[in-house]
Formats: structure tokens, sequence, C-alpha cells
């Protein structure tokens, strides 16, 4: 069978491949502890539920509109305004399937065969895909540890050509967890200003899950306000992975065009999940005070954990549930026939010998590290990690 060439240049998000590789090694009855994926263990909570029962009660069952209902993209503004202070209109609003899709919808709506795309390193696994789907060309600009694995004015102005279309980033950071300042974005927006046709996603899906104080969004920025399309979604904060819903705020042209692409391929987002979403984006932020801090004692027990293995080099994460650690001190050892060259090995190492899942930097754009989500229980996390300190240990 002949299938589109465009395939060819698409690869499978490494999450998803190693989240799968996990549950069939389980389906084989192996005791794999998987840290792969970035899904919260917490249930969504009883309200939104709540909210998802009378919607079917009230027989909110037929096509919704495509954009979504005016009563969720209403209630998408105020939280705008009360938790970011960026003043949108409904007419700015899109509701989606996922942020991920709302992305999609942004990069077809704007970028073209040869177009140029800024992608701070590490980055989400799908943000290179979506520009190559586009005909687009991610042009990845590498960032340290050093700088917290966060994109500096400078170096987003080095990168820009007269090719340069959009820049793609988002804080809280996946894989990171790096936050950007207010300093900082005003930093990026100054060089952002200076380039009027460029456009910028801002991904701020983790916003809510931030452990260094008050959120800060680009679009704050008024000189650059109507170059930022910001992407948000109830998956992390809410634990509503399952339900698919994201949205975006953006110019108005902008947002159109997402609503006629969105139109053609998916329509409007499910009924329920949107019903139960306006709860969720109502709902006062003081609601998840206990899973954020749950988030941030597992964040530094698993610190205090990887910092007892020799080697392993990781930063502090100040948001999101990632730590990504640098584990280049391993390339070259071996235990067995087993060689370590490439953080890819050593992921499969510890999958095959300490039956843990993580996945490798390489799908990130750091070929050092490898991502760790710490989005389980306490007990799981001491029990992964004394796991991968054993298996570390036996290679020399």
């Amino acid at each position: 069978m002949q299938l589109a060439s465009r395939l060819s240049k698409l690869e499978e998000s490494a999450t998803l491949a190693m989240s799968r590789l996990a549950r069939e090694l389980k389906a084989q009855g192996k005791d794999i502890i998987s840290l792969s994926l970035g899904e919260p263990d917490f249930h969504t909570p009883q309200f939104i539920k709540d909210a998802a029962i009378e919607a079917l009660n009230n027989n909110f069952t037929t096509y919704p509109p495509v954009p979504g209902y005016d009563d969720l993209r209403d209630a998408i503004v105020e939280k705008f305004k009360r938790d970011n202070g960026l003043n949108y209109k409904r007419e700015n609003i899109i509701v989606s399937t996922g942020a991920k899709q709302s992305i999609a919808n942004v990069v077809f709506s704007c970028v073209g065969e040869g177009d140029e795309v800024l992608i701070p390193a590490p980055y989400w696994v799908s943000y290179i895909e979506i520009v190559k789907m586009a005909d687009g060309v991610p042009v990845v600009i590498p960032t340290t540890m050093e700088t917290d694995f966060k994109l500096t004015a400078d170096a987003l102005e080095k990168a820009i050509t007269p090719k340069t279309k959009m820049l793609i980033y988002s804080s809280p950071c996946n894989p990171t967890g790096s936050v950007y300042s207010y300093d900082e974005l005003k930093a990026l927006a100054a060089v952002i200003e200076k380039y009027p046709d460029l456009i910028v996603i801002s991904d701020e899906i983790y916003e809510h899950i931030n452990f260094k104080g008050k959120h800060e969004s680009l679009a704050q920025f008024d000189a650059i306000f109507n170059q930022v399309v910001t992407i948000n979604g109830v998956s992390k904060a809410w634990a509503m992975t399952g339900w698919r819903l994201g949205y975006i705020g953006a110019p108005v042209e902008i947002a159109n065009a997402c609503n006629k692409i969105q139109g053609q391929f998916t329509s409007g987002t499910n009924s329920i999940a949107q019903k139960a979403a306006v709860a969720a984006v109502k709902a006062d932020v003081s609601v998840l005070t206990d899973m954020v801090a749950a988030f941030k004692n597992r964040r530094d027990l698993c610190l205090r954990l990887l910092n007892e293995i020799p080697g392993m080099k990781c930063s502090i994460p100040d948001g999101a549930f990632y730590l990504f650690p640098d584990i280049s001190a391993y390339f070259g050892k071996k235990c067995g026939n087993t060689v370590i060259r490439t953080a890819n090995d050593l992921s499969m190492y510890l999958l095959d010998e300490a039956n843990v899942a993580l996945v490798t930097g390489e799908a990130f754009g750091n070929e050092k590290c490898i991502r760790i989500s710490y989005a389980t229980s306490e007990n799981i996390l001491e029990e992964a990690i004394s796991r991968i300190k054993i298996a570390l240990a036996k290679l020399q």
C-alpha cells in the first residue's frame, strides 16, 4: 500500500511510544513503573464531573458550535482577565479538542512552505512535528542547564531571519519545568516588538502548576499583544486529560482562521466536556492549592533522591511536573553487552534493567538528558528512583 509521502517526515510521539511500550510490557506480566506520560494522578474534581452530569441530563448532546459554546468562551475571556490580565473578547477565543489541536490549528493557519519557526530546546515533542506537517522549517535554538533551559533575548534576536514566521515556547516548560519571569518575558517582548510580522505561540497549559508564585503571560505586554497566541486548557491543572479540551486567545484574524480549519477537521469540541470546562474555568484556583503542594513535595523528594545518584545532574524546576536531568556522565559505560552511547540507550537500559519507563531527552531536543514525570505517588517515585539507582550502579 502506498501511503502519503508526508508520513515519512512525521515521527511518532516519543512520550506516547514509551507509554505504549510500558503498557505492552505490563500486559506481559512485567512490573513496570511508568514515569513517561505527563498525566496527573489526581481525579477530576467532583464539581466538574457534576457539571458534566447536569449537561447530560439537560441534553447537551447535539453538535456544538465549531469555536465553542458562548458561555464557555465568555468564561475563558473572564479567566484570561482574572488570572493573566489579558483583555480578550469572545471573538478571540477558539475551543479545541485539547491544547495540541489548538497549537496545530494556529500553526496550520500561519505557517506555509519554507517559513521558519523558532523553537527553543528542550521543547515539547509535538512542536517540531506539527511545524513539519505544515511544511514549515523548524529552527531549534539550544539552551543549557546553566540558563535554566530558557531562551534569552540575545539568542532569540540572533536566530531571527527574513524567513522567520513564528516562535513557539512554553512556560512552565515541558520537559524542563522552567518558568519564565516577568523580566525575562519583558526582554523577549522587546525583541519581538522589532519584528511585527513575527507570531508567537505562548503555550501556558501548565500555568497553575507553578511553585514560584504568579504566572506571567507574554501577551501582557501591550506592544506585542496582537502578535501573541496564548494556548491553555483544562488537562493538567484540573486533571482532565481524558476530556480533551484546550483553547486559544488570539488576534481575531488568527482565531477566524483556526475556526475555519477546525470546521473541516473536527468541528466543535465534545459538548459535555465543554460544559464541564465552564465549571473548571470559572473556579477559584485556590481549589488547586493541595494538588500543587503535592507536586512540589514530589519534586523535592525526587531531587533529593536523584542527587544521591553519582553522575546525575539536575536543575530545580519551578513548575509543571517533570525533571530533566543530565545523564551524560553515563555515556560510554556498559553493563554486560549493553553499551550506553545516548540518552535513548540509557532510557531503554532503565526500562529493561530497572523496569522503569522514562523518555529520552533526544525527543525533546537535548541529547544529554532524560525526562522524568513525577505525576504519581511518593511511594511509587521512591521505588522507581531506587530501581534507577541500582541499575545505574551496574554501569561501569
